[in-house]
């Protein structure tokens, strides 16, 4: 089960330490020669032990500060001025940039940045296939939305896959939330691979640019609520879009032909003038109100 629940809560879990690319990383700069001659080893490099991180801040970054009666407010650490180490660690860079400057990369950065090194790249390429290129590495887990969250743990399948994993039965639960449309197409292409390497998806979606691309179709309704629960239609989406009962079909069928979403349609003068209080042909009142408006609506 791919869900939209939290991975963890506290904000020292991240995308290095998710994927395990943390540790070549620390390695990485361990071995440079300022390092060497300092003679400061992969831990110094950890957020999670100290040695090298701020003590001030116990390698967070940031302090907080418990209101009595009021949420917690989180304040950059005075010391590290956010950095998490200490200043004799930032000193330390790897082809021009230090553990710091490394936290901050996006995913898509870090995989340009290193390129030729194997071990990161093949921890870090499976975020950027399900479309998490944009997130920063050090960026706490528990800071990212729901569908985020069901992506990132995508991630961590679609590698083991790759490394020939056995068969699965994925389950997700709107993993299109929020997604831009750029986003959706990459995540379709990381659940194609799952289905291309002999697992089984199931995905709860009500977005039609995933439900046209799936392989079979069970439609629930015919309303929600009390007035769903009835399997309306089953098949693949030509058929779906053709059942006059299925609301899905309806829609699905202009996506199916190219024309994507239905446009509304305009409502004419009468229809118009009715859903505007005080307004007539007659008159032209001062100020308009609008029945059941919402802010968002307008």
């Amino acid at each position: 089960m791919v869900d939209q629940r939290a991975i963890g809560r506290t904000p020292r879990a991240n995308a290095l330490t998710y994927t395990k690319a943390l540790d070549p990383i620390r390695r990485l700069l361990a071995e440079t020669d300022a390092a060497r001659a300092k003679g400061l080893g992969p831990r110094y490099f950890s957020f999670n032990v100290a040695g090298g991180r701020c003590e001030t801040c116990k390698g967070e970054g940031f302090e907080k500060v418990e209101m009595q009666f009021l949420s917690d407010v989180y304040i950059t650490c005075p010391d590290c001025k956010g950095q998490r180490f200490k200043k004799e660690v930032l000193e330390i860079a790897y082809e021009a940039k230090n553990i710091d400057d490394i936290l901050n990369l996006t995913v898509d950065q870090a995989l340009a940045f290193f390129q030729h090194q194997k071990v990161i790249v093949a921890a870090l390429q499976p975020l950027a296939d399900v479309g998490l290129g944009y997130i920063r590495l050090g960026q706490p887990i528990n800071t990212l939305s729901g569908g985020e969250a069901q992506r990132l743990k995508l991630s961590r399948h679609v590698k083991l896959n790759g490394q020939g994993a056995g068969s699965r039965l994925f389950i997700f639960d709107e993993p299109t939330t929020g997604l831009h449309f750029e986003d959706i197409s990459k995540l379709l292409f990381a659940l194609q691979r799952l289905v291309d390497s002999g697992n089984t998806v199931l995905v709860i979606e009500h977005n039609m640019d995933v439900v046209k691309t799936a392989d079979w179709i069970i439609d629930l309704g015919p309303e929600g609520g009390d007035k769903g629960g009835q399997v309306v239609a089953t098949g693949p989406p030509e058929k779906i879009a053709q059942n006059p009962n299925s609301h899905t079909g309806k829609f699905l069928k202009g996506y199916l032909i190219g024309k994507g979403r239905l446009k509304p349609k305009k409502p004419g003068p009468q229809e118009l003038a009715e859903s505007i209080s005080g307004f007539s042909a007659a008159q032209s009142p001062g100020a308009i109100v609008l029945k059941g408006a919402r802010e968002h609506n307008l």
